[in-house]
């Protein structure tokens, strides 16, 4: 038992992705404050240890479900997947999800003025998100596949311009944080989410897309902070010199 309450949480979410749901279920954050261990969370947010070890036993004992184990993936082709699913999801949903919080406000504005202040942060997140991408797109991506390339052909690689591949991740990493932070915040506005007895569809879609946009991001930055770049800083030891 103390081998799994030692272990941390994001690494947890990373050898079997349905660990996912309970540490939903109970509000502890695996993506973000993924290095915290089991009995760290436990202790700070007052729950039974015993608990959350039967309930994190009864989902990995469940079948696979829709959950892909990435955790094995060739890191250039967990790279592809994280560019085509999860930041294509996050180019197609913010304009959709931008318009459907202007017709909120607009319309439910006076009588729900929380609206303004979810619009401006999922607006700065959406601004953010674009730019951010683009840098893992544009810098890390191509190093790490780079790297990938260099395993293959048994050839050392000449050190990027970035210095470490550290040096990215430390920055994406920072953001992911700032991006952890604001969705809290918008999930606080909202009730978790929960739409006000005068909504109306579009305002129970909003929240409904929001929550899944949420869900999708931590996700996304789970499979970086947990996954990606912690083996792409071991890939970097074995292949520049």
């Amino acid at each position: 038992m103390d081998h799994v309450t030692e272990k941390t949480i994001g690494q947890m979410v990373a050898d079997n992705y349905r660990t996912a749901q309970v540490f939903k279920k109970h509000k502890i954050d695996f993506c973000c404050k993924g290095n915290r261990t089991l009995s760290e969370v436990a202790t700070k947010k007052g729950l039974n240890l015993e608990i959350l070890l039967q309930e994190l036993d009864t989902v990995q004992a469940h079948g696979q479900g829709d959950h892909l184990e990435v955790a094995s993936w060739p890191l250039d082709l967990l790279a592809d997947y994280i560019e085509k699913k999860h930041h294509r999801y996050v180019e197609q949903q913010i304009p959709i999800l931008n318009q459907y919080l202007d017709k909120l406000c607009r319309v439910h504005g006076d009588r729900h003025p929380e609206l303004f202040e979810i619009s401006e942060l999922f607006k700065a997140s959406g601004g953010e998100l674009a730019m951010h991408m683009k840098k893992e797109e544009l810098v890390l991506f191509p190093w790490v596949r780079k790297m990938v390339e260099g395993i293959a052909d048994r050839e050392p690689l000449v050190r990027p311009h970035f210095g470490t591949v550290r040096n990215p991740i430390q920055m994406m990493m920072k953001e992911h944080d700032q991006e952890g932070e604001r969705f809290r915040k918008i999930a606080e506005l909202t009730n978790s989410y929960t739409p006000p007895a005068d909504a109306c569809n579009t305002y129970r879609v909003t929240y409904s897309l929001l929550q899944e946009f949420e869900e999708d991001l931590h996700r996304h930055i789970h499979l970086e902070n947990n996954v990606l770049f912690p083996k792409a800083e071991t890939l970097e030891q074995q292949t520049v010199h």
